[in-house]
């Protein structure tokens, strides 16, 4: 695990969550080459499950593609992945930013933490046949579920994968950001995830898919436990929060990754608790590099440096990595 020069003052890891998402949301990156990218899967339970993201394209043709896969009570047009987006096609690099299960207001079903049914199926798609090198990045909760794809028998050719802020303890990230007395986070990531939930049952109820949660009750979503509790776990059969928690979680799996990883955490990240992290990544497995560095969640500095031959910045750190795996032409 290596560490880089890590600042600190009050507040400094909630200044970098907020700072860089509010200029995210004020100055959307644009992209001048991107198209909607669709897809669906069968679902035993619900049938035919629509999903939809975004393909952005370089200026020029490319084999190389990069996955971006959101987090919690995020989707496609989250602005940290318009900008991950933006500096990996001005690199060369095509994107694809998936909005996971539920997310894009057309299915009547939602994702779970180690859901990747719906990564395999995009990887799939014969609209990406042309490229012959994937990488995936997830971010927080997409960081899981990327970790998760690392772990399974995935498309061949997936060369690397990185995960940015990830929690690999689950039900250790629940109980930190459920019990802050006082949360910036805890309502904005409540709100996002009633807004989401409303929007399927709406469609739910269209199609005549029942859902464990009915509309009328959905004020009894105050809390991430209260969610998986009431819609996840009954959904998805896990017969207990802390059985869902305990299975789902990447951390003990990592010994499982089948190609290169890259994780990056921050010991001052606020909805993420590092000492969650830690026991997972002192001694982490071949195919697994750490980088500990400074800001907070899923917002860096402009000039993180991850210790790369690239420009800084974080994403151009992790292609800077990316590069290190699989030379970029």
């Amino acid at each position: 695990m290596k560490t880089t020069p890590i600042k600190s003052y009050p507040g400094y890891g909630t200044f970098w969550t907020i700072v860089p998402t509010v200029l995210h949301d004020l100055r959307p990156s644009v992209l001048r080459h991107s198209t909607p990218f669709q897809w669906a899967v069968e679902d035993p339970k619900v049938g035919r499950v629509p999903l939809s993201g975004h393909l952005d394209r370089p200026e020029g043709p490319t084999d190389t593609l990069c996955v971006l896969v959101h987090g919690l009570g995020g989707g496609a047009e989250s602005g940290y992945l318009r900008y991950a987006a933006k500096t990996l096609t001005e690199s060369g690099i095509a994107t694809l930013r998936v909005g996971l299960r539920g997310t894009n207001g057309e299915a009547p079903d939602f994702y779970h933490a180690q859901l990747t049914v719906d990564l395999h199926a995009a990887l799939a798609h014969p609209a990406l046949a042309s490229y012959t090198r994937i990488f995936v990045a997830g971010f927080s909760l997409g960081g899981q579920m990327t970790l998760s794809l690392a772990t399974e028998s995935v498309d061949e050719r997936v060369v690397a994968v990185a995960a940015v802020c990830p929690p690999l303890d689950l039900a250790a990230a629940q109980q930190h950001l459920d019990g802050q007395r006082f949360s910036v986070f805890r309502p904005y990531v409540i709100k996002r995830m009633r807004g989401q939930y409303r929007r399927i049952c709406e469609v739910a109820q269209a199609r005549g898919v029942e859902l464990p949660l009915a509309l009328s009750d959905i004020h009894l979503i105050r809390s991430v436990y209260a969610f998986d509790e009431h819609v996840v776990v009954p959904r998805y059969g896990f017969g207990s929060v802390s059985r869902y928690y305990a299975e789902a979680s990447v951390g003990p799996r990592l010994g499982a990754l089948r190609v290169p990883t890259l994780i990056v955490a921050t010991p001052h990240d606020p909805m993420v608790p590092f000492d969650s992290l830690q026991p997972f990544l002192e001694h982490p497995p071949p195919q697994l590099t750490v980088r500990v560095t400074q800001g907070g969640h899923v917002g860096f500095p402009r000039r993180l440096d991850l210790g790369m031959d690239a420009p800084l910045g974080l994403i151009d750190q992790i292609i800077g990595w990316f590069e290190t795996v699989s030379p970029i032409p």
